[in-house]
């Protein structure tokens, strides 16, 4: 059977860092002493330097708006509607960007895979990155939505079942999240407060090929964490999509891994780690569950610090990170979390 290649990846973020505004904006919006305070010690454990968004902060003070171009204005924070009108040409724009850094042939891409969940319209982004990309109008395309943070890996399936099916098979995989539409203005529910801190902007091209150069791709599998369904939730409201994001998720995967994990890893024992980036309870957790090293999850953590979580991008960029580091070599392991509590990964090995 066919070899499946993950060959190379081209990455892409806005141009504004708004990780520190963000902060700014949401604490000064805490009326209460201790909620301010807990919302200062979340900030402070978060372990996230930049985070990147379509716009860009409004000049100090802050006191009404966030953003230069007024989007989040206290008492008025956009509808559904509008939010999606910013994200169609935006995302398209970001997406672009990524799949010209990956600088693939578009007159060979046989079939384009789109991942997002920030947002929708039709005709999507899979005819929008198409045409504007310059790939044949016989691309075979797939949409991957609204899975979460883990549609990463399920793109890459998808990839890697195509490319064993046919040999001559290219296929583009582009995950693209627009999370900053999503801000919600309930400041006063501080664990709410805990996508403020967390979510930014990105958006990645992987090329999936049968050719034998970059990481070879490994046995996919999925599990899922027993009565967890409703951490992590995910909803279509009138002020943008409402994300619940359970202060146990953390703890449920810390307990669940001694026991789960060792039935997804694969028979070499990985030493090259691509973990979701989701945010540092996560990978503390992982690498506790997991009786990893320190240095184990250092690609991820390196994401995480410098781009928060971009949701379906981000393992992506933590194996763009693995491909441009020549000692990261070996077996390894892929893992990313979502909404179910859904347990995604793959094996793969960097020759």
């Amino acid at each position: 059977m066919t070899q499946a290649w993950l060959n190379r990846i081209g990455t892409a973020v806005p141009p504004y860092d708004i990780h520190g505004a963000f902060i700014e904006f949401g604490r000064d919006t805490i009326a209460e002493d201790h909620k301010r305070a807990l919302f200062d010690r979340m900030a402070g454990l978060a372990d996230i330097e930049h985070r990147y968004a379509i716009f860009d902060a409004a000049p100090r003070p802050r006191e009404t708006v966030l953003d230069t171009s007024g989007i989040y204005r206290r008492g008025a924070f956009p509808t559904t509607a509008a939010r999606m009108a910013l994200y169609e040409p935006h995302a398209l724009q970001l997406a672009l960007r990524a799949v010209r850094a990956l600088d693939a042939d578009p007159g060979r891409v046989t079939h384009l895979i789109v991942a997002s969940c920030t947002g929708f319209s039709a005709p999507g982004l899979d005819f929008q990155i198409m045409q504007a990309a310059g790939l044949r109008d016989s691309t075979q395309r797939t949409l991957v939505g609204f899975m979460g943070c883990f549609a990463a890996v399920n793109a890459l399936k998808l990839a890697d079942q195509i490319v064993r099916a046919d040999d001559r098979a290219r296929v583009l995989v582009v995950n693209v999240e627009l999370s900053s539409l999503h801000l919600q203005e309930d400041f006063q529910d501080v664990p709410k407060m805990l996508s403020f801190l967390l979510f930014g902007d990105g958006a990645s091209a992987a090329l999936v090929t049968a050719d034998p150069h970059g990481i070879a791709l490994g046995r996919f599998q999925v599990a899922v964490i027993p009565r967890s369904a409703e951490l992590i939730t995910w909803h279509i409201g009138d002020s943008g999509f409402l994300m619940h994001l359970s202060g146990q998720v953390p703890g449920r995967i810390r307990r669940w891994l001694p026991d789960g994990g060792p039935a997804l890893l694969p028979p070499q024992h990985p030493v090259v780690w691509a973990v979701h980036a989701g945010g540092r309870s996560i990978l503390d957790a992982v690498q506790q569950g997991l009786h990893l090293p320190p240095e184990a999850l250092r690609f991820s953590r390196d994401v995480l610090r410098n781009h928060g979580n971009m949701s379906s991008a981000t393992l992506v960029f933590v194996l763009s990170a693995i491909l441009n580091d020549p000692d990261a070599r070996g077996p390894g392991m892929a893992m990313a979390f979502g909404p179910g509590l859904t347990v995604e990964t793959f094996a793969f090995h960097r020759p």
